[in-house]
C-alpha cells in the first residue's frame, strides 16, 4: 500500500465489513504515512459536539486528518473548537445544526460526542450520509436504540463505526485481564463484581434562563420539553434518566463492557437472564419507574444490581467498593481498573509467556495493538471491525440498560436474550423504548 494515495483512493479502500468476518489483512502502517503532508491524502473530519469530552476527542482526530467542520448547540463550544490551534485552526466551519455537517460531501468521518440521548439519531443519520463514525460511549439510551443501531451498522456495513470505549485499547491492564480469563488461567469464572460508583446527588436546582449562546430546545432533542436548569445541561446531563443512565451507562459502558467481553457474553443472543435491582435507592421518589420530581438529579446513587447469566456466571454491578472489575474463578481472582491490575495470579505472573503479540492481535480482531483512534483510522483504510465495535458494545449496553430498568423499578426482571425481550413484566417491558418528541424521531433502517 503506497503512501501517496489521494483522499478518493482512501475512501475506496474502505472495505465492506461482514459481521463476524475473520481477521482482515494486515498492511504496514504508521500515523505519519497515513496523515502525510498532502492535505488531499488526509480524511476530512466533522466533529459534532465539542464540549468537554468532545474537545479532547476532536484534538485526537486532528492527528489523523483535517477537522473541516465543528458543531455544537452551544456556540461558545463551537467557536472555541473552530479556533483552537489543535482542532479547527481557525479554518473549520462552525455550525449549530449537525445536519449541515452530514450534508457536506467533503466530510469523510464524523465524530459524535453529544449528550447520550442524541447519539443514536446522529450516528444513524451519519451512516446514511455515507460517513465513517466515531461515537462516544454510552452509545445508546434505551434497549430499543441498541437494536436500531445494530441494524443500521449491518445495513451500512461498508462504513467503519468505532465506539469510544478506550479501555478496550488498554493492553497492560484490561486486555491482560481479559486474556487471563479467556485462557482459563483463573479456572471457571463464577462471579464478576463491577464497581462503577454511585451517581452524585443534588438539588433542588432553580429554573433559570438558558444562556444566550445555548439552543436549549435543540439540546433537549428527543427528550421531553422541560424548563432549563443549569445542572441539567452539559456535563451534568449524566445524572438525569431523561438523557442518560447515570453510572449504569456512564461507567457501566466501560466496565460492564470489559466484563462482558472477558466472560464471552458479547455476541448477539447472549446476555443475563435475570436482573435484580431490588436494593437500588434513588435521591428522589419514583413511581412506576419514573422520578416524581424534576428539579433534582434522579439517577441511582446506591445499588447492587445482581445479574445472572445462563452460563452460571453472576455479575454484581455495584456502587460500593472500589471502581473496577473483580474476576473470581475456581483457581484465582484478579482486580483491574484504570490504575492497576492486582491479585495473586498477577503477583506470581501466571500469564508469563502466555500473553503474546498473537493474543493482542486476536483481541484486536486481527489488527496490531495500538491506540484507540489509531485502530479506527486503520480500519477505515484497511477494512475490518475495530477493537470497539457496535455489535459487542450493544451486548454490554443491554446489561447496562436492564440494570437501570431493574433499579428504577426496584425489583427483579427477566430477560429473554435470544429474542431480546423483557418477559413477565409488562411495566418493565414498557421501559424498553421511549417515544421521542415530534420532530426528533430516530431513523429506522
Amino acid at each position: 500500500m503506497t503512501q501517496n494515495k489521494t483522499r478518493r483512493d482512501f475512501l475506496k479502500q474502505s472495505s465492506a465489513v461482514a459481521v463476524g468476518a475473520g481477521a482482515a489483512a494486515y498492511f504496514p502502517w504508521s500515523e505519519k504515512a497515513f496523515a502525510n503532508q498532502d492535505k488531499n491524502d488526509r480524511p476530512q473530519i466533522g466533529c459534532i459536539g465539542v464540549g468537554s469530552m468532545g474537545t479532547g476527542d476532536a484534538r485526537a482526530h486532528a492527528r489523523f486528518g483535517d477537522v473541516v467542520a465543528v458543531c455544537d448547540v452551544d456556540s461558545r463550544h463551537a467557536e472555541r473548537a473552530k479556533n483552537a490551534g489543535n482542532i479547527g485552526k481557525g479554518k473549520a466551519d462552525a455550525y449549530s445544526d449537525y445536519r449541515k455537517i452530514l450534508e457536506r460531501k467533503d466530510v469523510d468521518v464524523v465524530s459524535v460526542v453529544t449528550p447520550d440521548h442524541w447519539h443514536v439519531k446522529i450516528a444513524i443519520e451519519a451512516l446514511q450520509a455515507g460517513k465513517h463514525v466515531f461515537c462516544q460511549k454510552p452509545l445508546t439510551l434505551t434497549l430499543e436504540e441498541n437494536q436500531l443501531m445494530r441494524n443500521a451498522c449491518k445495513k451500512y456495513g461498508d462504513r467503519i463505526f468505532l465506539v469510544g470505549t478506550q479501555q478496550r485499547s488498554d493492553r497492560g491492564r484490561f486486555l491482560r485481564a481479559i486474556n487471563m480469563v479467556q485462557k482459563g488461567l483463573l479456572g471457571d469464572i463464577k462471579k464478576v463484581t463491577v464497581g462503577i460508583n454511585g451517581s452524585p446527588t443534588g438539588g433542588p436546582f432553580p429554573v433559570v434562563e438558558p444562556p444566550k449562546e445555548l439552543d436549549w430546545n435543540s439540546w433537549l432533542g428527543q427528550a421531553p420539553e422541560v424548563d432549563y436548569r443549569e445542572k441539567r445541561c452539559h456535563y451534568q446531563f449524566r445524572w438525569w434518566y431523561e438523557y442518560s443512565g447515570g453510572k449504569f451507562t456512564d461507567w457501566g459502558a466501560h466496565h460492564v463492557d470489559i466484563a462482558t467481553w472477558a466472560i464471552g457474553e458479547d455476541k448477539q443472543g447472549m446476555g443475563p437472564v435475570e436482573i435484580d435491582g431490588s436494593s437500588a435507592k434513588h435521591p428522589v421518589p419514583f413511581k412506576d419507574g419514573y422520578p416524581t420530581r424534576d428539579d433534582s438529579y434522579n439517577t441511582s446513587h446506591d445499588y447492587t444490581v445482581n445479574c445472572k447469566f445462563s452460563s452460571g456466571v453472576e455479575m454484581a454491578i455495584t456502587s460500593h467498593g472500589d471502581n473496577g472489575i473483580l474476576f473470581e474463578g475456581t483457581e484465582g481472582r484478579i482486580f483491574v481498573n484504570r490504575s492497576k491490575i492486582v491479585g495473586k495470579p498477577i503477583e506470581e505472573k501466571w500469564d508469563d509467556g502466555k500473553y503474546t503479540d498473537d493474543d493482542h492481535r486476536r483481541l484486536y480482531k486481527g489488527k496490531p495493538a495500538e491506540g484507540h483512534k489509531n485502530n479506527f483510522y486503520r480500519c477505515i483504510r484497511e477494512g475490518g471491525l475495530p477493537v470497539s465495535d457496535v455489535f459487542t458494545h450493544v451486548q454490554a449496553m443491554n446489561t447496562c440498560h436492564l440494570a437501570s430498568i431493574a433499579a428504577r423499578l426496584g425489583r427483579s426482571i427477566k430477560w429473554e436474550s435470544k429474542t431480546e425481550k423483557i418477559v413477565g413484566d409488562e411495566q418493565a417491558a414498557g421501559l424498553f423504548a421511549r417515544t421521542p418528541r415530534e420532530g426528533f424521531e430516530i431513523p429506522r433502517v
